[in-house]
């Protein structure tokens, strides 16, 4: 087998080697979600890629993968969110007046202006709802529009974030406003309450915080279901870890690593480099990015004191009053957030793993503090550094609007929401489409791609299902083309595994793996239109059930399993219990269309043979072999209603008028509602040829009738519109006609006397008419005369004067 090649965080460059400590196996952990909030595409991006990576490395390359997966259930973000939903619960609770609600209303709102849009209030600081509008649009108008804060370069993260807050001042002005303070200015009466109330929450009851925790890591679950993410093998959670963690920090303190001041721990940057080891290993770059390193530390460990140098990071954080704490040889705390990682993957995974992986923000400060504190845990001065991960693997991130998908910036689109617009293949087909390692945008021009590859594979695999089962039917046995020269699609299908197999050694390059695949199915329709009657069944069958096998194990598929053994997308049924149920609502439609046929008294003797034939033997015979797919032991009943309307089809020219009338009617109902709202499609097909019976989601083929009667009824509406307009325009011009030219001009104001034709002679001040506007009336005179000449010759001079 070939060596995998992937990009390492940890050796910039190109892809290298992939060598696993124990031959066959990989020990990989990836960061998972702070349980805070629902889930976002940006996190679907993460874990979707990491999933397909996973997947190729156990069912293409056939490794023993050990996935780890830890959720965070205690940071900053969680005690803030947990904190300030408990206190603005409380305050609902609370009896205002109307003019106390309004006053708290106003010092959240001057409060959240201060502290996130202090433009707001630099003048005189007299912010209020009456004239927050106007402010806005003076100090933030150039953002609002699309442009930066400054009025040079792109807008990003800075401009995105001033978005996210403009917009909960608006909520907030309408709420204060329309005296609904409460649910319209959550977002910034949060803050403020927790500014004033945050020290009075009893921490002791740590249900505050593990009740947010427990629901949000359920969202997250169901979310990774949902788009067919396998579950990790072991999930950690910092709670359950908290005694190991504060026994890992004591080890590193006692190694002269790491340091205790003002009750907190924090990991000494020098002394670990001045015993030989490298810090920011992964982002050398940013080691002194004041921003970063205030992230990493999270919101309310800015106050924390006593640190030797600036980088250096907290591994266990004094808690002050309103958060959790747990007991430690310091006095009461709480874990850092790097900190956590490190405990949890070692316990599992041992001082050296294989792959680590996350999202590409998280590389510095968190791994690469991860990396730090782990290595200073294990190593042993005598043995140089120590390695705890072997190859880090950092999943690009996915933005919108030139900034990164975050909660924090509130510029998101949930899990469940994307869900409503797209199915869980498509999302992925998207993600497929990208190098997993690459920052990826959702543009128009990407969905229309990844629409476009889902077309021609759920066509294709559709297509060859339903061949297939012609050449079952016909009694041909998938012909070989021993006799004949070669088609070529097996020379094609082995070049195209070759690629594929180039692709994913390649860094698991899944671009151009999608390609691959398009290009075997664009070359085996080509032949397929190309030998209608001596098409290669043999190696047909055989490129489909190998593009199966592929798309399964992208992960594709969410009702397959592996091996992915099938032939084309699997069914959601599940197992049968009983057959003869799973097929009745075919066996009714085949009964009533012979009853409906019987009723219009055909003189055919063909017919009359169809009406008699049963399915019955044939479908006994898939129940006896064991089979459990719906389609195949729906196959024999659906086919003998396409087989009768074939030939009623077939025969209706010669029928009389109202007989035929009959035929198409009923012949139409069958396909577009009998058969469509089970999801079985007939294809009509010209030469002779019987219907091609395609078996498709039923929900998709009931969406393609309804909108084809919309776009019917519109082109109806839209004609008889036309036709009332041109019968109205009509109208109109037989009344202007009825007019007499002699008439037309003496009934105008603007003149005094008239010739005997009735064209103007002079002006209504007695003067002649000028020359210019006497040729221009001609003219008018002239058409009214010929319209008006139309009229008496089609209505006999009725009307006429």
């Amino acid at each position: 087998m070939d060596t995998i090649k992937v990009h390492n965080s940890l050796r910039p460059g190109g892809p290298m080697p992939f060598k696993p400590i124990e031959e066959g196996k990989v020990k990989w952990y990836a960061c998972g979600p702070t349980v805070y909030d629902q889930s976002h595409l940006g996190h679907a991006r993460n874990y979707v890629s990491t999933d397909i990576i996973r997947r190729i490395m156990k069912h293409y390359f056939g490794f023993d993968v050990n996935f780890v997966m830890n959720f965070t259930d205690v940071d900053d973000k969680i005690i803030l969110r947990a904190r300030r939903l408990r206190l603005l619960d409380l305050e609902k609770k609370k009896l205002y007046s109307g003019e106390e609600l309004h006053n708290l209303g106003i010092a959240a709102f001057q409060a959240y202006a201060t502290s996130s849009l202090p433009l707001l209030v630099a003048d005189d600081g007299k912010l209020d709802e009456s004239n927050y509008a106007a402010r806005r649009d003076a100090a933030y108008g150039k953002v609002l529009a699309g442009g930066t804060l400054s009025g040079e370069g792109k807008p990003g993260d800075d401009e995105a974030k001033i978005r996210m807050h403009v917009g909960n001042m608006d909520s907030a002005a309408r709420a204060i406003q329309e005296k609904k303070l409460f649910g319209g200015a959550d977002d910034v009466l949060q803050p403020y309450l927790d500014f004033l109330y945050k020290e009075t929450i009893d921490t002791s009851d740590q249900t505050i915080f593990t009740d947010l925790t427990r629901h949000m890591e359920g969202e997250f679950t169901d979310d990774m279901d949902a788009l067919n993410v396998l579950r990790p093998d072991v999930v950690t959670r910092v709670t359950d870890y908290v005694p190991q963690i504060a026994k890992f920090v004591e080890k590193i303190v006692e190694k002269g690593f790491a340091y205790e001041a003002e009750g907190s721990v924090y990991f000494d940057i020098a002394a670990f480099e001045k015993a030989g080891n490298t810090y920011a290993r992964l982002r050398p770059e940013s080691r002194n990015d004041k921003k970063l390193l205030e992230d990493g530390e999270g919101s309310l460990g800015k106050k924390l004191g006593g640190k030797k140098g600036p980088g250096d990071f907290a591994l266990w954080k004094k808690s002050k009053a309103g958060e959790p704490y747990w007991p430690s040889k310091w006095g009461d705390g709480r874990p850092g957030w790097h900190i956590e990682c490190s405990v949890m993957a070692s316990d599992v995974l041992g001082e050296v793993m294989d792959i680590h992986s996350g999202g590409i923000d998280l590389a510095f400060p968190h791994h690469d503090n991860e990396l730090a504190q782990s290595e200073a845990f294990f190593c042993r001065h005598e043995k140089g550094e120590h390695t705890w991960v072997n190859y880090f693997m950092h999943m690009g991130h996915l933005s919108i609007s030139g900034s990164k998908m975050s909660k924090s910036l509130k510029n998101f689109q949930t899990i469940k929401d994307a869900l409503k617009e797209s199915t869980a293949r498509s999302i992925r087909i998207i993600f497929l489409m990208g190098r997993w390692n690459d920052g990826v945008e959702i543009s128009p021009d990407m969905r229309l791609q990844a629409e476009g590859w889902e077309f021609t594979v759920n066509n294709f695999f559709t297509n060859i299902k339903s061949l297939l089962a012609e050449v079952s039917a016909r009694g041909l046995k998938n012909p070989s083309m021993k006799d004949k020269p070669s088609s070529g699609l097996m020379e094609g299908l082995e070049q195209a595994k070759k690629d594929l197999h180039a692709a994913l050694v390649n860094s698991f390059d899944t671009p151009r793996t999608m390609s691959v695949v398009l290009g075997l199915i664009k070359d085996t329709n080509i032949h397929i239109r190309e030998h209608k009657s001596d098409a290669d069944f043999g190696s047909i069958e055989t490129i489909a059930r190998w593009i199966t096998k592929i798309v399964g194990i992208l992960g594709l598929d969410g009702n397959a399993k592996p091996p992915y053994e099938g032939l084309g997308w699997a069914a959601s049924l599940g197992e049968i219990v009983d057959p003869n149920d799973a097929v009745k609502p075919y066996e009714d439609v085949l009964e009533n269309v012979k009853k409906d046929v019987l009723k219009l008294n055909i003189e055919s003797n063909e017919v009359k043979s169809l009406l008699l034939l049963s399915p019955d033997q044939e479908f006994r015979q898939l129940v006896d072999a064991g089979t459990k797919d719906v389609e195949q032991l729906a196959l024999p009943h659906v086919r003998a209603v396409s087989r009768l309307r074939d030939e009623m089809r077939r025969i209706a020219p010669t029928t009389a008028a109202e007989t035929k009338k009959s035929i198409l009617s009923l012949s139409d109902r069958i396909r577009d509602y009998d058969l469509t709202n089970l999801g079985v499609y007939l294809d009509d097909r010209t030469d002779g040829q019987p219907s091609l019976v395609k078996f498709v989601p039923a929900v998709d083929l009931i969406a393609a009738r309804e909108e084809k009667a919309a776009k019917d009824a519109e082109r109806a509406r839209a004609k008889e519109a036309a036709k009332r307009k041109q019968a109205a325009e009509e109208a109109a011009r037989w009344e202007k006609a009825k007019l007499s030219p002699t008439d037309m001009f003496k009934a105008d104001d603007r003149f005094s006397a008239w010739d005997g034709e009735g064209m103007p002679t002079k002006m209504k001040d007695g003067s002649d008419m000028p020359k210019s506007q006497m040729k221009k009336l001609k003219k008018e005179w002239d058409r009214q005369k010929k319209l008006h000449d139309e009229y008496n010759g089609k209505f006999g001079g009725a009307g006429a004067s």
